[in-house]
């Protein structure tokens, strides 16, 4: 088990154990997630910091920049402490206006896997992610192609776990009949709450929920009610609203993006802030 005193504990994907507290690497990038970072330097200290304050789970993906994340996660860390994991997903590309066109036929899937691999250094991914839907969210339709293709390079020895990202319950229950998966990362949040069930659902099967947008996104959450409970607890709004997920379920695995160090560990320090029941059940009402 990995010894940590951030706020969660620890929960184990697979065969792998990650804090519940991880860091989400988008922001690194570039405005809008295209090209590389204002702070070269900065980026990497960011990285270097969130593994010496303990955190062993790190998302990525090589559209990112497109590649710019996943450079910068290697050449700060690499090589990597064995506690640490790096989670990626497949199955969206970037153009160059900055967009996400879907890219999940089989040779864009193996290319994409071969292409993180490089990228970070690796001989094997820890957890793939197969992203469906699109910029606007989970669209309906078979998994099938797809994650069989992702199945096969798990056979191969490239990658240990699976999972999928922006999915809806129908795909995800497709997606397990074919393989198991240990993780759904969809959008969720205080004010989004439409995975309320799935959550729940997959707590019971011992499968993990990772909440993209965890604080809105590029539109950060705005809410009257959050405000109030977080001028009664002396705290950030977005304090309130990491902790709220934290306490929502066992299940949920936190991976706030930050490009500053200082902001990093205020993440931290607001997810790890005590809710009241009387908070909770406040909370509870933003998002019904």
């Amino acid at each position: 088990m990995v010894s940590t005193s951030l706020p969660g504990g620890t929960w184990t994907l697979g065969d792998l154990t990650v804090t519940r507290f991880g860091y989400g690497a988008m922001q690194l990038a570039g405005p809008w997630v295209m090209g590389p970072p204002a702070d070269h330097g900065g980026a990497l200290a960011v990285l270097r910091a969130a593994v010496e304050l303990g955190i062993t789970h790190i998302d990525t993906s090589e559209a990112y920049g497109p590649h710019v994340t996943n450079q910068l996660i290697r050449e700060a860390l690499h090589p990597y402490p064995d506690s640490l994991h790096i989670v990626t997903k497949v199955g969206a590309n970037r153009d160059q206006q900055g967009g996400w066109p879907p890219a999940r036929d089989p040779e864009s899937l193996r290319r994409s896997v071969h292409e993180n691999l490089e990228t970070l250094g690796l001989d094997v991914l820890d957890l793939v992610n197969l992203r469906l839907g699109d910029a606007a969210g989970p669209q309906p339709g078979s998994v099938a192609e797809a994650f069989e293709t992702l199945v096969d390079l798990q056979r191969q020895g490239l990658i240990r776990h699976l999972g999928v990202s922006n999915a809806t319950p129908e795909q995800i229950a497709e997606a397990q009949a074919i393989a198991p998966i240990v993780c759904v990362q969809n959008m969720y949040n205080l004010a989004h709450r439409q995975d309320d069930e799935l959550i729940d659902a997959l707590a019971e099967q011992g499968i993990a929920y990772v909440p993209f947008f965890p604080l809105g996104g590029f539109s950060p959450l705005q809410s009257s009610v959050l405000s109030t409970v977080a001028a009664r607890l002396e705290a950030a709004p977005m304090s309130v609203a990491l902790a709220w997920l934290l306490r929502r379920s066992p299940n949920i695995l936190l991976i706030p993006g930050t490009s500053s160090t200082t902001h990093l560990r205020e993440n931290i320090a607001g997810a790890a802030l005590p809710l009241s029941d009387d908070d909770l059940a406040e909370l509870d009402k933003i998002g019904r």
